[in-house]
């Protein structure tokens, strides 16, 4: 087994608990001890679906043939992450469903075969570009066709942008897609991107790949994503969320994309054409024969007309011909079921993890400054759990990277400065590792300062980044003060911004506006946590997490 397809494991195991512990049941009451509990593991596009699918299902009390009601338990985890999961043994799905076979077939090529027997669509979705009506109108929709290569362009010109948008939109078109490594979705961009510089419907192949025109058209598009998510639902989400100016456009399935209110997000069809997530759902064969027939059932029930009804009304393509096509799929989303046009064949497995090579070189390199807490009320193991926590962070980041950190109490020490991570990783986790906790908070003073830090290292060929944790009030700083023009330093250079409000003490206020400010995220954290928020931050500027990494 090639264990560089495990890199990152430990780390997916802390998301997926919050993941699971979010979004992990969704039935009020719970199994009785007779019932057949079925545990049902599927990519989140299809949650908000299947929590009401399960929930009627469950209700009805459908039983066995020797009389045994089924009891469904769902889990949303996305298609790189649940194969991990599952080949870990941290999860055992009865029924699972990705977003294609093809996952069940990388499952198998880590040694797990059981999945790849017994799979049935229960619906299906293209993947669309999702984009801001209005910035679809000013480059020509519905009447001209946008594609891959367009949208790429257009993102990493801001010339050109500016031409189309008026300058109405930003200084950018700003884009985003979920992380190759965890979602399907991610994966099946960056094959679209090769299909389209290949010109090709039929599958490509690894040379088609390693071809330099196709790595170089690769290469263009990433170079200008601006934030990579672990999910299409969450990056549809954030999208309609932070609006126009954090995200023009991402790329996502249609029911994502349809899936706020008024249809001020419309999917486009990339005129290359495009993959459709045909959410197969695939029985354990290697589970015990009741195990089977209960999620044999809950599939039956998932394929026939009321279950399929919901799914049309969450924004996804039905499998029943019987099924009336009512909105969101309709013109007033900015949905065309004759689209798309061009169906991209499925990829191997092989291409699978080729592609996701060509990411690691493809996406800009990262140049990170990260600010710690260590003040006196970081002992103990809130300090600890910080320090695993940034140690495995650092271990995720690309050789290329560049890393900046500073320690701050009530005084800053500067641990790295510029270092590129690769021939300096080791050094730099082992400065991690000897800090220790005491004295006052100058948290204002280290954001500035790590700001002028990046603004000495800055690139055009790299993302910057400032990722900054306290946990608490300032109450030391005396170069810097909270205000709007402290936010417009640290988001300057267009650096994105991830702040952590470690513990209850920590001054959410003024890290949510620094993060939100900054176009990054904002995360409340604790102990149990902060392992988890890292990961998902290491995600969102791709680091070397999941399947292929």
């Amino acid at each position: 087994m090639d264990q560089k397809r495990f890199r990152g494991l430990p780390l997916l195991v802390g998301i997926l608990a919050v993941v699971m512990l979010a979004c992990g049941s969704f039935t009020s009451n719970g199994p009785s001890g007779n019932d057949e509990v079925v545990e049902v593991v599927a990519n989140t596009s299809l949650g908000r679906w299947l929590e009401e699918a399960v929930a009627a299902f469950n209700e009805a009390e459908v039983e066995t043939a020797d009389g045994k009601p089924v009891y469904v338990q769902l889990s949303l985890v996305e298609s790189g992450e649940a194969v991990i999961d599952i080949v870990n043994g941290e999860i055992t799905p009865d029924l699972w469903l990705p977003e294609e076979v093809v996952w069940a077939n990388i499952l198998a090529d880590q040694g797990i075969t059981g999945y790849q027997g017994d799979c049935v669509s229960v619906a299906s979705s293209p993947l669309v570009i999702a984009m801001w009506r209005p910035v679809a109108e000013s480059l020509g929709w519905p009447g001209l066709e946008i594609g891959w290569i367009d949208v790429g362009s257009l993102a990493a010109d801001p010339s050109l942008w500016n031409y189309y948008s008026g300058g109405l939109y930003g200084d950018s078109l700003r884009i985003g897609h979920t992380h190759p490594g965890l979602s399907g979705s991610g994966a099946s961009t960056l094959l679209a991107l090769v299909q389209a510089a290949e010109l090709k419907s039929d599958a490509v192949t690894v040379e088609d790949i390693n071809k330099p025109i196709v790595q170089a058209s690769v290469s263009a598009f990433e170079s200008a994503v601006s934030t990579f998510s672990t999910s299409t639902a969450s990056l549809g989400q954030t999208m309609n969320e932070r609006g126009i100016s954090y995200l023009g456009a991402a790329v996502m399935y249609e029911s994502d994309a349809i899936s706020g209110e008024g249809g001020d997000i419309v999917p486009i069809y990339p005129l290359e054409g495009t993959f459709v997530a045909t959410h197969p759902a695939c029985i354990n064969s290697s589970a015990d024969p009741q195990s089977q027939e209960a999620a044999a059932l809950f599939r039956d029930y998932l394929r026939e007309e009321e279950a399929q009804q919901l799914a049309v009304s969450y924004g996804l393509r039905p499998v029943n011909s019987n099924v009336s096509i009512v909105s969101p799929l309709d013109e007033a989303h900015g949905v065309d079921l004759s689209e798309p046009m061009t169906i991209f064949q499925s990829p191997s497995v092989e291409t699978v993890y080729a592609v996701q090579d060509l990411w690691q070189s493809a996406r800009k390199e990262v140049n990170l400054v990260m600010l710690l807490d260590v003040s006196g009320s970081m002992e103990g193991g809130k300090i600890d759990n910080m320090l695993d926590a940034a140690v495995q962070f650092v271990n995720q980041m690309g050789d290329d990277d560049t890393i900046s950190i500073i320690a701050f109490s009530d005084q800053l020490l500067l641990l790295a400065d510029f270092q590129q991570v690769g021939p300096a990783r080791n050094q730099i986790t082992s400065a991690i590792e000897g800090l220790e906790a005491g004295g006052d908070t100058a948290l204002y003073d280290a954001i500035g300062e790590g700001a002028v830090l990046l603004a000495n290292s800055t690139s055009p060929d790299s993302t910057n980044a400032m990722v900054v944790l306290s946990d608490g009030q300032d109450t030391y700083s005396f170069r810097y003060f909270f205000d709007q023009s402290l936010i417009d330093l640290a988001a300057s250079n267009d650096t994105t911004v991830f702040a952590i409000a470690y513990g209850d003490d920590a001054d959410e206020d003024i890290l949510s506006s620094l993060a939100l400010g900054a176009q990054g995220n904002f995360y409340r954290g604790d102990e149990a946590s902060i392992v988890a928020i890292y990961d998902e931050m290491s995600a969102a500027f791709g680091g070397a997490v999941g399947v292929g990494r």
